[in-house]
């Protein structure tokens, strides 16, 4: 009875083996060194390398300067015109000047920065940025010059841009408790 049962599994087990087992070969696997021949050799004749291409420096027209290729050219403001209650800050540029970068108004989003003509109203505005303890706005208006494809602007009205996150009743008890405005 043992020996029955013995048999029985044995066959019921064989055949489960049987069963898990492809049912055909795989192929063989191909020679390494076919393999390597066949990557090392070109299969198909090489190319020449790319010659190098020299492309003379573009220049800008108006100032005769060489410019990087393909670049747009800054938006220039025709001279005589006038910047009216802009937002903008004060900055300065590589070789030191001020200048003042505009806040994006929405409609074109290309407002080149402009070189401030030294006054009094630049005056201010240097002693207010270095006063202050953080990063200031200023509206300003001014009328706008040109040279060598380069905008300027000499300040006519300087002010201070409030912060819009401190809410009105803290401005005013802030004005109420400190009597220096800025």
């Amino acid at each position: 009875m043992r020996l029955t049962v013995i048999v029985a599994a044995l066959v019921i087990g064989g055949s489960a083996l049987a069963e898990t087992r492809p049912a055909t070969r795989p192929a063989e696997a191909p020679n390494p060194d076919m393999m390597l021949r066949q990557l090392l050799s070109p299969a198909r004749p090489s190319a020449k390398p790319l010659e190098p291409v020299n492309y003379p420096p573009e220049q800008d027209q108006t100032s005769k300067t060489a410019v990087a290729p393909k670049t747009e050219g800054q938006n220039v403001v025709r001279e005589g015109s006038f910047v009216i209650d802009r937002v903008a800050r004060l900055t300065r540029t590589g070789d030191g000047q001020f200048e003042l970068t505009y806040e994006a108004d929405g409609s074109a989003l290309k407002d080149p920065p402009m070189i401030i003509l030294p006054n009094l109203k630049l005056m201010i505005m240097e002693s207010t940025v270095k006063n202050a303890s953080k990063d200031l706005k200023f509206h300003v208006s001014g009328m706008v010059t040109e040279y060598n494809a380069r905008n300027y602007i000499l300040l006519e009205k300087v002010v201070v841009v409030q912060d819009e996150t401190v809410p009105n009743s803290k401005k005013a008890d802030d004005r109420d408790n400190n009597p220096i405005r800025p």
